[in-house]
């Protein structure tokens, strides 16, 4: 029987929803079914969420590292002092180094082999800034800590996928930032990311404009026509299906993102504004283009509805879910990958033998 995917869990901001949404994804019995669930966090801190929150049919299984995980079980690993303070809906410095600190230990376990996969659940990227950790938000911080190359922040909905040239930066550093070399390498990363974590043969990626209607032939603006089709057309002699540039508001409110797998935003909030008005309940971040594999839910901490019971767990139980089909993916495309380069070096044996 083959070993279940050891899937780790961080806490987040312990102040948020981060463990009403683990919990209440957890207490889904598929989960234990298809993976070995580890949150990384505070077993008090749970305690404490589970009385606010009224939920009395669900525990943790405690233990002290995650080869010691119960396989039929929901584990937690403690990462903080049991004197840390839960303050419900408020940012605290506290809570965002607990936050940090249930992050490093889960990435030292990934980065090891000691689990599979990481789901990270919210955290408030102004209280977690430190010496330690000095990055706009995850996405920049696996890059650095387990990267290999550039990352891609990838929204994935039940119809949409959605990437994004320029991450976590001020809007008005969005064009001084483009280039046609950048442009290029998200467009490697997101297609080599849909044949090898989406199983899809042969990706279309719609790119999109910078301006109002893709720059309107160059009226509204000069960067479509100096770096984004630039980038386009390097992209398409490098047999990569990126077709465009778009419109954003055109192509998001017609019928032909069908045509689609996959659209290229130039930056965060116009691929990630049209996407969770579209996909919110369902909408996951998933980092495309590292060698580890990192999901979280598309929201934040909503700190207003924290300890209420208001918070919906289903974009967190799908992060779970889509982290699980990603890690079985990429397994069998690197399978099929070594099988190729193994025949190959076959036939090259054969041939040198009959020469």
């Amino acid at each position: 029987m083959q070993n279940k995917i050891r899937i780790g869990i961080s806490q987040g901001d312990i102040n948020g929803i981060g463990y009403e949404v683990i919990i209440k994804a957890l207490q889904d019995n598929r989960i234990t079914e298809i993976c070995v669930p580890i949150v990384y966090g505070s077993p008090k801190i749970a305690a404490y969420h589970r009385k606010a929150l009224n939920i009395n049919n669900f525990n943790f299984n405690t233990i002290r590292k995650a080869e010691d995980a119960n396989t039929k079980r929901a584990n937690i690993i403690n990462c903080n002092d049991d004197n840390v303070r839960v303050e419900l809906g408020k940012s605290t410095k506290e809570s965002g180094y607990a936050a940090f600190e249930a992050l490093e230990h889960a990435t030292k376990d990934l980065l090891s082999g000691q689990i599979d996969i990481i789901v990270t659940a919210p955290i408030n990227k102004a209280n977690i800034q430190s010496k330690e950790f000095n990055f706009p938000g995850h996405t920049e911080y696996f890059e650095e800590n387990a990267g290999e190359g550039e990352a891609l922040m990838l929204m994935l909905g039940e119809k949409l996928r959605v990437g994004v040239v320029t991450g976590h930066i001020p809007l008005k550093k969005v064009s001084e930032d483009l280039s046609s070399e950048l442009i290029l390498k998200k467009l490697r990363i997101l297609n080599q990311s849909l044949i090898q974590d989406f199983g899809i043969r042969k990706p279309q990626i719609a790119v999109l404009g910078l301006n109002p209607h893709a720059g309107d032939n160059g009226l509204l603006g000069m960067e479509e026509i100096e770096i984004i089709i630039p980038a386009i057309e390097s992209a398409r002699k490098e047999k990569i299906m990126a077709l465009g540039p778009y419109p954003a508001d055109g192509l998001f409110g017609s019928n032909s993102l069908d045509k689609f797998d996959a659209v290229l935003a130039m930056y965060h909030d116009q691929g990630l504004s049209p996407f969770k008005a579209l996909e919110f309940n369902s909408g996951v971040n998933f980092t495309a283009g590292l060698p580890i594999i990192r999901t979280s839910p598309d929201h934040g901490t909503a700190y207003d509805i924290a300890g209420k019971n208001k918070a919906s767990h289903q974009s967190f139980l799908k992060a779970i879910f889509l982290a699980c089909d990603i890690y079985k993916n990429r397994t069998s495309y690197l399978d099929l990958l070594k099988n190729a380069m193994d025949s190959e070096e076959i036939k090259k044996k054969i041939t040198n033998i009959t020469k």
